[in-house]
């Protein structure tokens, strides 16, 4: 009987372990820990002094809820059009699509699903907002297709990704981002693109070009050069935001904010180019408490100097 009994429930259990195993899969390719990127939307609302109104916010989470399925949508068609590419790769390799732990015809269904469900919520916001999430959309699948193949190129399609995140979130809330905050945007983007074109020339070294066929149009000492310009440009821009800017208090307090964001670049700097990180910009950022502690920082002391200093 208890021979019996196993037989039946072993196949149960086996079964349970399989779904588990493809729900862990699927979340997997959703790649939900680069859904901290898409924050970016809530700048219109932050910079515009919107915070405290709650239908602001209330829409400005709906546009960063579009924004999550669209980039996920995008992560799951570049992992197919990757997938024996990533399977070369010592840590892309476990991706779910490469890994065959999800079937490419899974993942593309799944796409076009969360698609139809960002493009949804989009409609509850505004025609505008859906011509910039369809753009972002479009861009995506441009970059996984063509754009990321292109030397230079590539760091500018994935700056453009962040800036449409921007467009999008001051559509969404009905106000006017600062141009000093687009620049800003352009350069940390661009700032850590480099920084993870460094870790793949860095990890890969001679098969660099084996993964992806522009990695070996890169060198080590380029992307240091590039990133030298971009970082400088960086911190320039950001501080003449913080006393330019229309919507920051005139006594300049703002400036006070300028410390910390040196120290997070220097610090990121130094996670790249001594610690060899930089691949994953959110794993960095969660996974280093003194890069964290900076952030948390200068959002809190920004909040500080923008709403009740202002």
């Amino acid at each position: 009987m208890a021979t019996q009994t196993e037989a039946a429930v072993g196949p149960q259990i086996e079964r349970r372990s399989r779904r588990r195993q493809r729900r862990g899969a699927v979340v997997r390719a959703l790649r939900s820990k680069q859904w901290t990127k898409n924050l970016i939307v809530f700048v219109g609302a932050v910079f515009g002094l919107r915070l405290t109104d709650p239908a602001v916010m209330f829409t400005a989470l709906a546009a960063f809820a579009a924004f999550c399925c669209l980039s996920s949508a995008g992560y799951l068609v570049n992992d197919v059009l990757d997938a024996e590419a990533d399977r070369q790769h010592p840590i892309k390799r476990g991706r779910a699509v490469a890994s065959r732990a999800i079937s490419a015809r899974f993942a593309v269904g799944l796409a076009l699903a969360l698609v139809g469900l960002g493009l949804l919520v989009a409609a509850t916001i505004g025609p505008a907002f859906i011509a910039v999430a369809a753009a972002y959309m479009g861009l995506s699948v441009l970059y996984s297709l063509l754009l990321k193949h292109l030397v230079l190129v590539d760091l500018f399609a994935i700056a453009a990704g962040f800036v449409l995140r921007v467009v999008a979130g001051s559509i969404a809330v009905g106000v006017r981002v600062s141009p000093w905050l687009y620049v800003c945007t352009i350069l940390m983007a661009l700032f850590l693109g480099l920084a993870k074109r460094r870790q793949e020339l860095a990890m890969l070294e001679g098969a660099a070009g084996g993964h992806r066929r522009n990695l070996s149009e890169y060198t080590v000492d380029l992307v240091d050069q590039l990133t030298n310009i971009v970082t400088s440009a960086t911190i320039m821009a950001y501080s003449l935001y913080t006393f330019s800017a229309p919507n920051v208090p005139r006594n300049d307090a703002m400036m006070t904010t300028i410390p910390l964001v040196l120290y997070g670049v220097f610090r990121y700097l130094y996670l790249v180019r001594v610690k060899g990180l930089g691949g994953s910009p959110e794993d960095v950022l969660l996974g280093d408490r003194p890069l964290l502690g900076a952030a948390a920082a200068w959002v809190a002391l920004s909040a500080t100097v923008l709403y009740l200093l202002h």
